[in-house]
């Protein structure tokens, strides 16, 4: 077996997403090297005021923190140095991968398709259960990053055959400025964007970010602000709010709702839910409820039955829904497929997160012509 240089090996493991946490230096010399392991660069912020005595206050999110100098807001990501605000979440992932757009999970968008994932550091939630705390509850400088700019993003993209880029696995709106930069160079190349989140965000920055995305799937935690307040440190009102304004911009809208035993999974709240969709966004939004799995500080429950599930899809689909589907169970279940709303053939066959049947023919039903919601090219 020949012996590589270690110039070959940073050119060969460039060219792999699964490997990019060996390859730290093989995107070329950061622009502003901050402690040469874990921030890169640094950028102004967006969505920020400057207060008197060189303090900020942060409008990106609901939490809009007042800062002071040489302090951070709530998120942990952002950083007030003598009046000026700064993103330390940009460049610097800490969770590159490739992933089925099913995955996200997207049903009603490139469906088979591709997507480059990137996450770094940080949430503005804290959510007891959140299954990416490792990342989502952490500070940049403690996690283990690459430098990867906006450009490098669209070039793996494209090398590895992804049709969008995704912003996922902890919470985009606190890497908002690098999303929003590798979301304008995506579309320049051609890459679709895809945006995985819990919603968290204030009404001026998710409709400028409308402006550059082609789908936001959000996390609706639950339906009752108690759950917000006390399982998440949270609020309901301005995710509904931010869902209503992602629907309103034009934007792909898919919803997924985390079934929580004892704390989210009342037939009232299922109710109260599912007819929200329907007066608020209408009928062709798809809903997903997903299993819970016993996770981070909920580990004494158990995972949700899947007669709650099934419950939860029937209120649903009562209601009026088109496309309600089941997430975190056994592949071989109806509720991982797509079936026609009028002559109820199946249309899509998922099994995972993968697309083994698809008769959707330019958006339409392949065997009744009925149009389907959804981006399918």
């Amino acid at each position: 077996m020949r012996r590589i240089s270690r110039r070959e090996f940073l050119k060969l493991s460039s060219l792999c997403p699964l490997a990019l946490g060996l390859t730290r230096y093989a995107f070329g010399k950061p622009s502003d090297l901050i402690d040469g392991e874990h921030i890169f660069v640094v950028k102004e912020a967006m969505f920020y005021e400057k207060l008197p005595d060189k303090r900020i206050k942060c409008v990106l999110c609901p939490r809009e923190c007042v800062i002071g100098d040489r302090e951070r807001g709530w998120c942990g990501v952002r950083e007030n140095r003598d009046g000026i605000y700064y993103t330390l979440a940009y460049a610097n992932p800490c969770a590159v991968h490739v992933d089925p757009i099913e995955k996200k999970p997207f049903y009603h968008f490139l469906p088979g398709s591709l997507a480059f994932s990137i996450s770094t550091a940080g949430c503005n939630l804290n959510c007891k259960y959140c299954q990416n705390w490792q990342i989502s509850q952490r500070r940049p400088e403690q996690t283990d990053n690459v430098y990867l700019p906006p450009e490098k993003v669209v070039s793996l993209a494209k090398q590895t055959g992804c049709k969008s880029i995704a912003y996922t696995y902890a919470e985009p709106t606190v890497f908002y400025e690098y999303m929003f930069d590798t979301s304008v160079a995506a579309r320049k190349s051609g890459i679709r964007n895809v945006v995985v989140s819990a919603g968290f965000i204030n009404r001026e920055p998710v409709k400028k970010l409308c402006e550059v995305v082609d789908a936001i799937k959000i996390d609706l935690k639950a339906f009752r602000e108690k759950f917000y307040r006390e399982i998440c440190r949270g609020e309901l009102k301005p995710v509904l709010e931010a869902i209503k304004t992602i629907k309103s911009q034009g934007v792909w809208l898919e919803i997924v709702v985390l079934v929580v035993p004892t704390l989210n999974d009342s037939p009232q709240e299922f109710h109260d839910l599912a007819s929200w969709v329907m007066d608020e966004l209408g009928p062709d939004v798809p809903l997903h409820f997903s299993r819970f799995y016993p996770m981070y500080q909920l580990k004494s429950l158990s995972p949700t039955p899947l007669s709650t599930l099934e419950r939860a899809r029937e209120e649903a689909l009562k209601v009026g829904l088109k496309y309600v589907y089941l997430g975190n169970i056994n592949p071989m279940h109806e509720a991982n497929n797509t079936f026609c709303p009028n002559c109820g053939r199946m249309l899509i066959r998922r099994l995972r997160f993968y697309v083994v049947q698809n008769d959707i023919v330019n958006g339409k039903c392949k065997y009744c012509g009925y149009e389907i919601a959804g981006v399918w090219a």
